[in-house]
């Protein structure tokens, strides 16, 4: 297909873009037929993406195939690194990074910039063979992982819920391919080096008055192209905001992942795609774990509007810049307010 002169295509993605959605309900996508033999079946699938993409944001994917036996030794792990000294998180302090691995405090960033600070701790890496090989030589965002000493079993756990997401996120995209018209091995070429930043994620429960300038991540977007989310089952904190400005609860459904829109995909598809703000904040009274995948597209790709999501009457809507600068600019702004020299 050529997208460039594709009329039909235009007039499709196009025709179903909404501005103002004031969605109630995130809903359900069962993922069986991700990989179906049918075209017809894909395309039905791709269509139900295509509409949560458009109208909101946020779905919910089950029989997504991440094994549970591989949740849960992340999650452990997760439990584990966190209940660690603080001394010893410390000493894998994010700011020691040149490209964002590694432990951060609570208060440590701060997504709102009209808030305090985020009440989260966490631990982000990316790319690495389970062999031990990291991505170290392209560009903008790379660089190898740091890892707590003396904590046998917590690498190969959190790489193995790394590579499981992955694998998940790479069948998404010739799902979100067919969902803009496209062809299916569209994203092929621009996701050779999976730009992956997956963070394990610790809320502690907040008590005692509210203060709504200090919240478990504050109100933003993700910078990414989608974002696969486990999500603790009986915590509820996950929230995202509609046209009317209401927060809908992302309630935990057992079973399932929360997949949601990035700015890249915002910026690549023209804003047809929403990337719809968020937030948690953890008023469960005990502590919540989670962990997401952020998957963009490789580094050095040029974020610039998809030719089937501009027209004459809708010209594009942001300058255009790669995907590893935008995603580090977005990193810098973050952490800014917590950044020492080290």
């Amino acid at each position: 297909m050529d997208i460039s002169t594709n009329a039909k295509s235009r007039s499709l993605v196009l025709a179903g873009f909404r501005t103002a959605s004031t969605f109630e309900d995130i809903p359900i996508i069962n993922l069986e037929d991700a990989r179906n033999d049918d075209p017809v079946v894909r395309r039905a699938l791709a269509d139900q993406i295509r509409d949560a993409c458009i109208n909101v944001g946020f779905f919910y994917v089950k029989n997504h195939g991440m094994p549970e036996d591989t949740i849960s030794k992340a999650v452990d792990a997760a439990k584990r690194f966190f209940a660690l000294p603080q001394s010893r998180k410390t000493a894998l302090d994010i700011h020691r990074s040149p490209n964002f691995k590694g432990y951060t405090a609570l208060l440590g960033e701060n997504t709102n910039p009209e808030n305090r600070g985020d009440l989260h701790e966490g631990f982000d890496i990316g790319w690495e063979e389970l062999t031990g090989t990291s991505r170290t030589d392209d560009g903008l965002m790379t660089g190898e992982n740091v890892w707590p000493a003396d904590m046998p079993g917590f690498r190969e756990a959190a790489l193995e819920y790394y590579h499981s997401a992955v694998r998940l996120g790479r069948s998404l995209f010739p799902l979100f391919a067919l969902a803009l018209d496209l062809p299916e091995t569209f994203f092929d070429d621009k996701t050779t080096k999976p730009a992956a930043i997956m963070r394990l994620l610790y809320y502690p429960p907040q008590t005692g008055p509210v203060d709504d300038r200090l919240q478990g991540i504050g109100a933003h977007t993700d910078y990414e192209c989608f974002t696969i989310l486990w999500q603790q089952d009986d915590v509820q904190a996950l929230q995202v905001l509609n046209a009317n400005g209401k927060w809908v609860n992302a309630i935990p459904i057992p079973g399932t992942l929360v997949v949601n829109l990035g700015d890249q995909f915002a910026r690549w598809t023209n804003a047809v795609f929403r990337s719809t703000v968020h937030r948690a904040i953890n008023r469960s009274g005990v502590e919540r774990f989670s962990i997401p995948l952020f998957f963009g597209t490789d580094y050095d790709v040029k974020l610039e509007a998809l030719p089937s999501c501009v027209s004459e009457d809708y010209p594009p809507q942001y300058e255009v810049v790669t995907a590893g600068e935008y995603v580090k600019s977005r990193l810098e702004a973050t952490y800014a307010h917590s950044k020492v020299e080290h």
